[in-house]
């Protein structure tokens, strides 16, 4: 039980870190799409490098995204801080029982 919950909260982690990276890569050239692909396929790390070394969107450009990306961001390491508690948490318990 303590394995699957420790995939699924690190999958959900990772995802919405890399929506996060998407949300910033929109304002920039490299756009949401590329960013997101980016972050999934690698990792959250090397995407958010890539968005942020592509070249920033003309100032004129509109928010499109409010306040949605501080939401995510906090999903995300809430479900990062979880996956964490329980990776450490089942490895110590291993190490306790030999």
């Amino acid at each position: 039980m303590t394995l699957a919950l420790i995939i699924i909260f690190g999958v959900l982690g990772g995802c919405l870190l890399s929506v996060l990276v998407g949300i910033l890569g929109s304002k920039r050239e490299l756009g949401f799409g590329w960013a997101f692909l980016l972050s999934l396929i690698f990792t959250p790390f090397v995407g958010l490098i890539c968005a942020l070394i592509s070249d920033p969107l003309p100032q004129g450009a509109p928010k499109r995204w409010g306040c949605l990306g501080v939401v995510v961001a906090i999903l995300g390491f809430l479900f990062l801080g979880i996956f964490l508690f329980l990776l450490l948490g089942s490895s110590l318990a291993m190490l306790a029982a030999v």
